[in-house]
């Protein structure tokens, strides 16, 4: 009876062991910067414009990036300019890397622009490979005022 006892506690250090190291490999690579992105395990990212100064029509801009599920994001931005301008554009470009990746790879893009308001936003649900991070870049245009934004990596299954 000892025997089963100490048999069994060995057996479920060992699966405790190996599960834990599986989950530092797979965390190995979160922390790891390509391009301005850090790689993460988190569920949704948000990557605010990144010009100071956005000029007299630009007020600000958003990227997003969740992930929905296995194999599936939401992707989109917006941008928001000060007051009602003629042109207020956003365009939606999607990147994915590998963890071993020194840059990021092009996936998917759009555009959309409204005329004679104040802002424009536009997203997407994607259908994805997984194993592997996705970003969300946006270029964020108001009248001739241009910015731009960016995600930090998503991983998704």
């Amino acid at each position: 009876m000892k025997k089963k006892i100490v048999s069994v506690c060995l057996t479920a250090m060992l699966v405790g062991g190996l599960s834990m190291t599986s989950m530092q490999e797979a965390r190995a690579a979160e922390g790891k910067v390509i391009d301005g992105s850090v790689l993460t395990h988190e569920e949704e990212s948000i990557g605010y414009d990144t010009k100071g100064t956005r000029g007299v029509d630009l007020m600000t801009g958003y990227s997003k990036c969740t992930k929905l599920g296995k194999g599936k994001i939401y992707a989109g931005g917006t941008t928001i300019a000060r007051q009602v301008v003629d042109s207020v554009q956003i365009a939606v470009i999607v990147e994915r890397a590998k963890e071993e990746d020194t840059e990021w790879s092009y996936y998917d893009n759009w555009h959309k622009e409204n005329k004679n308001t104040n802002r424009a936003m536009s997203n997407r649900t994607l259908y994805v490979d997984g194993d592997y991070y996705y970003r969300v870049r946006c270029t964020h245009v108001a009248n001739s005022d241009m910015s731009s934004s960016f995600t930090n990596g998503v991983y998704v299954e």
